[in-house]
């Protein structure tokens, strides 16, 4: 783990080089693959230290986080061709990427808390100083105050469970059970807000439309997936009190996941569309893992690094329409088999594995989820079985409206797919249904 990050902090340095970017990029694919070749953990942690240490969930999330970062350097294109301080953007990226390697790599729960809490101001900065329009202002508080304001009680939370049990190394607090209520919610809620829930989830859309594509992808690929890491670390000592209370964030996560499915079904923008399935899919994520069953806890991890990859590939699909057309409303992006028929392919693809097709670890992902919901109550099925309806609905939605239709007339200058955009997408779309092959890594870490 220190020798990732040893690598990263010298990486820091190459990035205010003049033409460094690809440099960056090929470094960071450099150690994606000697981060791969290390994968020799087994169900413990491994590699421990006071300070840093790995087990399954920690490794497969920070393989996700690395491998996305490539791809936004790669999406990035635009701002490294426009001279908009690509070095800075860099530098951020690099910083953000450190900070969320140390999250998910620590053993303490407070330092966890710490770098969780980091990692929201290089993502400000990245909306902030590279977004697209002006209301990138009020996006940003949005996503500041959202996340800050349920992050203190957590704070207080921590420091409860240090002073009860004189440690805050998670496999040291397997061995309590927490029975206290406020505790229960306050260490809850910033997970539930960072997942987000539905009816905390409003930052999310506003933060994605306004952030530039790398915002995006870091966004919906890593940030999200916060959430769920630390209610899979705290449910450890939570159990007991979680089968009081979590009957509700089932229930809200699964109507909410129907409500937000339809509002899908009526967005004219591109990236909100995209957004707001977002919510749907962390929804029976969150019901999943709330459930608290073998099934539920690894689908959820499974579903967590599918829809980390999928959800950025279609961030990147709507990107590379916005930077042709600047414009992400359906009714200007239409027509475009005639266009890029080979870009519709990727379209299909990632649509496709949007709402769980065969072979994608989207599938594993809602099967264990489904299995898991099921069986904690039986009439969870009316929603779920609407969940996958609205699902294939705005996914196929989305694809006819965009490469069906009449072109719009108003365009003058069109340039086809580039190769950098189509290995951009093919990264996305491979490993997701690479994993498939290896889904007894995703299970085995309980």
């Amino acid at each position: 783990m220190l020798k990732l990050i040893f690598f990263l902090l010298f990486t820091l340095v190459i990035c205010f080089m003049n033409n460094a970017f690809w440099m960056v990029q090929n470094l960071l694919l450099l150690i994606n693959f000697f981060f791969i070749i290390f994968n020799n953990y087994d169900n413990y942690f491994i590699n421990m230290s006071y300070f840093l240490s790995c087990d399954l969930i920690s490794y497969s999330l920070i393989l996700l986080s690395l491998w996305i970062t490539v791809l936004m350097l790669m999406a990035s294109e635009m701002i490294y061709k426009m001279n908009n301080y690509y070095k800075l953007f860099i530098f951020n990226i690099l910083v953000l990427l450190l900070f969320l390697i140390l999250a998910f790599g620590n053993s303490n729960l407070f330092l966890f808390y710490l770098f969780f809490e980091s990692s929201l101001i290089p993502v400000l900065f990245l909306v902030l100083g590279w977004g697209y329009q002006p209301e990138r202002l009020q996006a940003g508080l949005y996503l500041l105050f959202y996340t800050l304001l349920v992050s203190l009680p957590m704070l207080i939370g921590i420091f409860y469970i240090y002073n009860q049990v004189g440690s805050l190394i998670y496999f040291l607090l397997n061995n309590y059970i927490f029975d206290f209520d406020i505790l229960y919610f306050c260490m809850i809620f910033a997970f539930l807000v960072k997942m987000p829930m539905f009816l905390v989830h409003l930052w999310l859309p506003k933060a994605h439309v306004e952030a530039p594509i790398s915002g995006s992808m870091i966004l919906a690929g890593i940030m999200l997936k916060l959430g769920g890491y630390g209610l899979l670390r705290v449910y450890s000592f939570l159990q007991l009190i979680g089968l009081k209370y979590n009957f509700l964030w089932i229930s809200i996560s699964l109507v909410g996941g129907v409500l937000i499915s339809l509002i899908c079904l009526r967005q004219t923008d591109l990236k909100m569309l995209i957004a707001y399935s977002s919510v749907a899919h962390m929804g029976i994520v969150l019901a999943g893992l709330m459930t608290m069953t073998l099934w539920g806890l690894c689908g959820s991890l499974s579903l967590m690094i599918a829809h980390g990859l999928c959800s950025s590939g279609l961030f990147c699909l709507a990107n590379i329409f916005y930077e042709r057309l600047s414009s992400r409303s359906l009714l200007i992006n239409k027509g475009f088999l005639n266009f890029m028929p080979s870009m519709t392919l990727w379209w299909f693809l990632l649509s496709s594995v949007n709402m769980a097709a065969p072979p994608s670890l989207n599938l594993l992902g809602e099967i264990s989820l489904l299995n898991s919901i099921i069986s904690w109550s039986w009439v969870t099925m009316i929603m779920l079985a609407l969940l996958s309806f609205f699902s294939a609905a705005y996914s196929l939605y989305l694809y006819a409206y965009t490469q069906h239709g009449k072109i719009y007339s108003g365009i003058y200058f069109f340039s086809n797919g580039k190769i950098r955009e189509y290995l951009l997408l093919l990264l996305h779309w491979f490993p997701l249904n690479l994993l498939i092959m290896k889904s007894e890594m995703i299970f085995s870490w309980i």
